[in-house]
C-alpha cells in the first residue's frame, strides 16, 4: 500500500554526512533552529537503538508526534497539509528506520513494527518530549497502535488515520477491491503478479516493480481510493516507486499491492484495543482504500473513542478535505 507521492518529490533523499542528535534543541528551539514568524523549525537525528532516526519539528505548543505510512515513505507527504496545526502544536515528524532521511539497515530483517515502536520511544525520550499526542496515518496508524499498546502511559491523545488493526481483514478488503476492477485491468494485474513482480528489466530495475505494474496498481487500481474531492494533478504512480524497496518487501511482501504477505501479518491488534484508555480519534475517508468498516471495528473496541468519516475523501484525507481534517484534529486535541 503506497501513500501518494507527487511527481518530482522523491521519498528517497541524499544522506547527510554528519549524523547529529540535537536533543533539547527541539524543545528549546536552540542550535540549528531557524525562526519563521513566531515559530521555529528544527531538525536532526536521534540515535535510536543504533539506528539514526531523522526528525523535523515545526510550530509551538504541546507536542503532536506524527508517523508516516508506506511502509517506506517519509514524512514529506504530510506537508504542507498539516501545517495549520502548528499554530497551536509543536509538530514533530519522523522518518521511520530505513525511510526518507533515516538510516538504512544492511539486514532487512531489522525492519519490523516492533523495532519501530522502540525507535519512536527513543525519539520521545532523547528529545525530552514528555507525554505526547500521537498521530499515525496508514501504516503509521498501525505503528501508532503498536506503540500505544506498549507505551500508552506516554500518550495524552491517540489519532489513528486511515489505518487498520487486522491484516486478515485488510487482505479481505483487497480481495473486494480487485473484484470491483474492470476485467481488463484485473487481468493485467493478475498476469503480472503470477509472473513475479521482481527480477525484470535492467540490473537497476530488478529489485522493484516494473513501470507497467506501478501504473496498473497505483495509477489505475488504487487511484479511485486515494483521492475523491481533490485528485492531485501532480500524482505520478511511477514517482511512487521512489521508495525503500528492501523495507517494503520485508514488511508488505513481494506478492503485489493487493495482499500483505510480509511481516506486517503480525498486525492483529483488534482484540487488544480494548486495553487502551487514552482518548482516541479515528479518521477515515468515505472512499478510503482502507475500508471505513475497519475503523468502525476499531472504534467498537476502544471505549470512548470518536470516529470521523470524512466525505468525498480517499486515503489521502488531508489532501481531499484539508480543512475538515485539521478541524477534527484541532477540536479533539483541544478537549
Amino acid at each position: 500500500m503506497r501513500v501518494a507521492v507527487a511527481k518530482g518529490r522523491s521519498v528517497k533523499r541524499g544522506r547527510v554526512g554528519a549524523l547529529v542528535a540535537l536533543g533539547l534543541a527541539l524543545a528549546l528551539g536552540a542550535q540549528g533552529a531557524r525562526t519563521v514568524g513566531v515559530n521555529t523549525v528544527s531538525e536532526g537525528y536521534v540515535d535510536a537503538n543504533g539506528v539514526f532516526i531523522y526528525y523535523k519539528a515545526v510550530g509551538t505548543g504541546p507536542i503532536l508526534l506524527v508517523l508516516h505510512g508506506g511502509p517506506g515513505a517519509s514524512h514529506d507527504y504530510f506537508l504542507p497539509y498539516l501545517l495549520p496545526l502548528m499554530r497551536t502544536r509543536r509538530l514533530v515528524f519522523i522518518d521511520e528506520r530505513g525511510s526518507g532521511r533515516s538510516q538504512k539497515l544492511q539486514d532487512p530483517s531489522g525492519y519490523t513494527i516492533e523495532n519501530m515502536v522502540e525507535d519512536v520511544e527513543a525519539v520521545r525520550k532523547s528529545l525530552n518530549l514528555g507525554r505526547v499526542a500521537l498521530l499515525g496515518h496508514s501504516y503509521g496508524g498501525a505503528l501508532a497502535q503498536a506503540y500505544a499498546l506498549k507505551y500508552q502511559q506516554n500518550l495524552t491523545r491517540l489519532i489513528l488515520a486511515s489505518t487498520w488493526s487486522s491484516t486478515k481483514k485488510f487482505n479481505q478488503v483487497f480481495v473486494k477491491m480487485k473484484e470491483k476492477m474492470a476485467p481488463e485491468l484485473r487481468a493485467r494485474i493478475d498476469a503480472a503478479e503470477k509472473q513475479g513482480l521482481f527480477g525484470h528489466g535492467k540490473p537497476y530495475e530488478k529489485n522493484r516493480y516494473t513501470t507497467d505494474y506501478e501504473i496498473a496498481a497505483w495509477g489505475e487500481g488504487y487511484f479511485p481510493y486515494l483521492y475523491q474531492n481533490r485528485p492531485d494533478p501532480n500524482y505520478d504512480p511511477v514517482a511512487a516507486g521512489a521508495m525503500a524497496w528492501d523495507l517494503y518487501r520485508q514488511m508488505w511482501g513481494s506478492d503485489g499491492e493487493f495482499v500483505i504477505t510480509g511481516n506486517l501479518k503480525s498486525v492483529e491488534y483488534t482484540d487488544r484495543l480494548a486495553t487502551l484508555t487514552v482518548p482516541t480519534l479515528l479518521l477515515v475517508g468515505d472512499h478510503d482504500e482502507i475500508d471505513p468498516e475497519l475503523s468502525r471495528d476499531m472504534q467498537a473496541k476502544i471505549e470512548g473513542s470518536q470516529l470521523v468519516v470524512l466525505p468525498k475523501a480517499g486515503h489521502m484525507t488531508f489532501v481531499d478535505q484539508p480543512d475538515l481534517f485539521v478541524k477534527a484534529v484541532e477540536e479533539f486535541l483541544a478537549r
